[in-house]
């Protein structure tokens, strides 16, 4: 096992009608900013039982967060934070506010040009406002993280950041305001958490036996309630085990002491940024043509996640992974999420624009052994089309 620090400050509400609570873990004389996305949480009442939570504070809202934040965007958040000198953010809604809500609370305070929180990938964030969560899809974890993922339109880049400073106070997980969510919401959402967990499991043994198990527990438990959720739709049982998976999936737990990937995600996002295609269908459509070309250098975590989550004991080593990836594409397709870029009208002009991008982003030796080049990347979108 790898050494490691963890430290997670971010307190979890969970379960129904937590929402009331959070007036106890907001300073009283806060000056609130509300943050949320399209007006869905209007529409299902969350955006009200919020402000019901705070009818004694000073409360201003902004609205219309893309499902990919842009930086475009968000400054205006931030123009309008520092204009009603707000002192605490809330976001109400998916990983896409809470990731922006982020952004504009590492930006209000920064002295420089907020640019720099993106190319310095966070490490330029001295300070940042507090913020809150009240979560309505579970996929990101950004809830109970540090990190975001922010798009510049102008520079047609999808940048990630990170800061210790960027911790939620709190998150409020309420399986039952998630019971509105599409389909495809809901699909995203599982193929997101199943990837984050991938991505910092399956790379090579570490001899950490506590993270592997945990990491194939959320893996067994997505294959699991992941259908049931698309045909019972308020099952709460069923939401709040997804729920509860994709805030573990990436609060640090899992990924402390082991190796951890993230090329899949590297070039989902560049998908996202070229194509505007949601995060979730470009993780089903490169992590089983990730595996497929990476299946040497993953080979012993492949057999293992082969044995342990998909019950692939018997035949030879090769037919074993090949199972295993296999498997993973039609889960995939099962939670109705199509594993290739043809399907979404991407064609091979894809590669090169990738490439280019990855390139101009400094992220030429991404994975776990820093070998994931744009070379082998044009052998991954191949197998993707």
């Amino acid at each position: 096992m790898l050494n490691f620090t963890f430290h997670n400050p971010t307190r979890i509400l969970f379960g129904q009608g937590r929402i009331k609570e959070i007036n106890r873990y907001i300073p009283r004389q806060a000056k609130v900013l509300i943050t949320y996305g399209g007006g869905s949480v209007k529409r299902t009442g969350v955006l009200d039982e919020v402000k019901t939570a705070l009818d004694s504070y000073d409360v201003s809202e902004f609205g219309g967060i893309e499902p990919n934040p842009t930086y475009e965007t968000l400054l205006q958040g931030v123009e309008l934070a520092r204009a009603q000198d707000t002192d605490f953010l809330l976001a109400v809604g998916g990983g896409s506010v809470i990731d922006g809500t982020k952004f504009i609370a590492a930006a209000c305070p920064h002295p420089d040009d907020p640019t720099e929180i993106l190319t310095s990938f966070g490490r330029a964030i001295k300070q940042a406002l507090p913020l809150g969560t009240v979560l309505t899809l579970p996929a990101s974890g950004s809830e109970m993280n540090a990190g975001a993922v922010i798009t510049r339109r102008v520079a047609g880049a999808k940048l990630p950041f990170a800061n210790p400073l960027l911790f939620p106070v709190f998150s409020v997980l309420d399986p039952t305001k998630t019971y509105t969510l599409p389909s495809g919401q809901i699909g995203n959402g599982v193929v997101d958490t199943y990837v984050h967990v991938m991505e910092q499991y399956l790379t090579y043994p570490a001899q950490a036996k506590i993270q592997d198990r945990f990491a194939e527990g959320l893996l067994l438990t997505l294959i699991e309630e992941g259908p049931k959720a698309l045909t019972e739709p308020e099952n709460y049982d069923v939401r709040a085990n997804l729920m509860w998976c994709a805030t573990l999936g990436l609060n640090g737990l899992i990924g402390a002491g082991v190796p951890q990937d993230w090329a899949t995600h590297m070039v989902g996002h560049e998908l996202t940024a070229l194509y505007d295609l949601d995060h979730g269908k470009t993780l089903a459509c490169v992590l089983p043509a990730m595996l497929t070309v990476r299946a040497q250098d993953k080979r012993l975590k492949l057999l293992q996640y082969a044995e342990r989550v998909w019950g692939l004991a018997t035949g030879d080593e090769e037919t074993r992974i090949e199972a295993a990836i296999e498997k993973t594409r039609t889960f995939f397709e099962q939670m109705q999420v199509p594993t290739r870029l043809s399907a979404y009208g991407i064609g091979t002009d894809c590669i090169v624009r990738v490439q280019e991008q990855l390139t101009a982003h400094g992220m030429v030796h991404l994975g776990e052994n820093h070998d994931v080049t744009p070379q082998l990347v044009e052998k991954v979108l191949e197998l993707c089309l």
